[in-house]
């Protein structure tokens, strides 16, 4: 399992503590002199910023306005209580939230599907879907082929009578439409002579 990292900015003396028992640490550590250098790796793609919290000393919003990062992913280090252990049980308490959060998010197209709010985004917009058209979405989009109606029926409802076909046909034609007039999107679920398809 790949380690999640802190990136500790202008604060080397937080650094070399933690370097210090790097072997006992949950995640791998970085410093960073200032802003313009945090930035430089970011243009390198050296960072994840999915996997990744950062303490810094500043409170501004340099990270969340130039970096895009979330706030629930920046730590202000004069927050921070000042006994190493209980940093360091805070850091590790941030870290399981975001990877429960980095682990609920599904990419597909150019949409996010958030499994804990029950949305799906697409840039400044978002779209409260039902667990069912949360089940449906991610059922075809892990298909690589259109699914059919039938397969609809047995595999995301649970039913074996072929009577309910309608009940699916009206269940995707509202999730399209509600795809569609949200984020003006047509294509999102296509329908072929098969089934249908993400």
């Amino acid at each position: 399992m790949i380690k999640q990292k802190i990136h500790i900015i202008d604060c080397e003396a937080l650094y070399n503590i933690l370097k210090e028992i790097k072997n006992n640490l949950s995640f791998d550590i970085f410093h960073y002199a200032g802003e313009k250098e945090i930035l430089e790796n970011f243009k390198n793609n050296k960072i994840d910023k999915e996997k990744s919290l950062f303490l810094k000393r500043k409170n501004d919003d340099f990270l969340n306005k130039s970096l895009k990062i979330e706030k629930n992913q920046i730590m202000q280090i004069s927050d921070i209580p000042v006994d190493i252990y209980s940093f360091i049980e805070k850091i590790n308490i941030q870290l399981i939230k975001l990877r429960y959060s980095y682990q609920s998010k599904i990419i597909l197209k150019d949409y996010t599907l958030d499994l804990n709010s029950r949305e799906i985004n697409k840039k400044d917009k978002k779209l409260k879907l039902t667990e069912r058209e949360i089940d449906t979405i991610i059922f075809l989009h892990n298909k690589r082929k259109p699914q059919s109606i039938n397969t609809l029926l047995t595999e995301v409802w649970g039913y074996l009578n072929e009577v309910e076909t309608h009940t699916v046909e009206t269940h995707i034609h509202r999730l399209r439409k509600k795809i569609k007039d949200q984020f003006n999107d047509e294509n999102f679920i296509v329908s072929y002579e098969e089934g249908y398809k993400i």
